[in-house]
């Protein structure tokens, strides 16, 4: 960990570290430091430059959530200390919806919903983010549907020329990390098994994940076997069906005491012209930030496959840029 402070242990317990102490601890000053002035960090629903920016943003979750936990499921990471370490962490976070806020009105439900984050560190500082929270788990828990509250949010921001732009090629902004992960086997074995499905080749589910997968997708939904799989990938592709589909970034990893992991982080990019998990297609241009981990074993001697799957991405975002550009408001 060099270049890094002797209190962590190494560069997961960083990550889950500065987590507890900014969030849980209220060490939100402490941005000023592990959060470099200038850092890029990258949401589906906007692009925030600055820690200043980053702090007020913190304040206003934490004043609508005050109750809120981050829990630290995994940390799949790349790197080197001399040359910058990326992480993707893997949360779970429990929340009250006390207060008013970016949510609506306080509803007062107990939430709880996963987040996936990329974050790149070097000299004991954060410069470079990618960030996906499950807003529609935690829209459908206080009482909306995510297409519904998309459009009340566009209403509340001051309309479609107004309102909050979510990330895009346009609104995105390069930072300094330039990575694109490691050549770890388990990375790659990923990477190629989520381009097959992208390139409809379905059939490398029952191929390649095991028959009883475990898998968590956006919503908060949880599925169990190759239905789930299916239903969640083939919904995806078939609603963008020729959109650009690119991988930026792949890492595995083989850790003492652990499974073997892997992380990836990619994009779709394209028109909504197919029947899917977006309904009627509009032929709306649309941008969609994933980031998937995978879990893999062998159950069976020789037979390796993927048993646990987390994906995420942010079917607010999808619906906020279809409605602008639909006008269904």
């Amino acid at each position: 960990m060099k270049g890094f402070s002797n209190h962590f242990k190494d560069f997961p317990d960083y990550i889950i570290g500065i987590t507890k102490e900014i969030w849980e601890d209220r060490g939100i000053a402490t941005l000023h430091h592990y959060y470099s002035p200038d850092i890029v960090v990258r949401s589906p629903a906007s692009v925030v430059i600055g820690n200043e920016k980053v702090i007020g943003a913190t304040m206003a979750t934490l004043a609508e959530f005050p109750d809120r936990q981050l829990l630290g499921e995994d940390v799949i990471w790349s790197g080197t200390p001399d040359d910058g370490m990326l992480s993707s962490h893997r949360i779970i976070s429990t929340a009250t919806h006390a207060h008013d806020g970016v949510y609506g009105a306080a509803s007062g439900k107990k939430l709880r919903y996963r987040i996936l984050a990329d974050c790149h560190a070097i000299d004991n500082q954060i410069n470079d983010e990618w960030l996906i929270r499950d807003q529609t788990a935690i829209v459908r828990q206080i009482g909306w549907e995510a297409k519904d509250f998309a459009r009340d949010l566009i209403a509340r921001e001051g309309g479609p020329e107004r309102c909050v732009q979510p990330l895009t090629p346009k609104t995105d902004k390069v930072g300094p990390y330039k990575g694109r992960g490691n050549e770890n086997e388990w990375g790659q074995r990923h990477a190629a098994l989520l381009t097959g499905m992208m390139n409809a080749d379905m059939r490398l589910i029952e191929q390649s994940y095991d028959r009883a997968v475990t898998s968590h997708y956006p919503g908060g939904e949880t599925g169990h076997g190759w239905g789930a799989v299916d239903e969640f990938w083939m919904g995806l592709r078939a609603a963008f069906p020729d959109a650009e589909f690119k991988i930026d970034h792949v890492i595995g990893r083989d850790d003492p005491n652990m499974p073997p992991r892997s992380a990836l982080r990619w994009s779709l990019h394209g028109k909504h012209t197919g029947w899917g998990a977006f309904g009627v297609p509009t032929g709306a241009e649309v941008y969609l930030l994933g980031i998937s981990q995978a879990e893999w074993g062998e159950l069976v001697g020789s037979d390796i496959r993927l048993r646990r799957e987390w994906t995420l991405f942010d079917e607010t975002a999808v619906w906020k840029q279809i409605l602008m550009q639909t006008g269904d408001l």
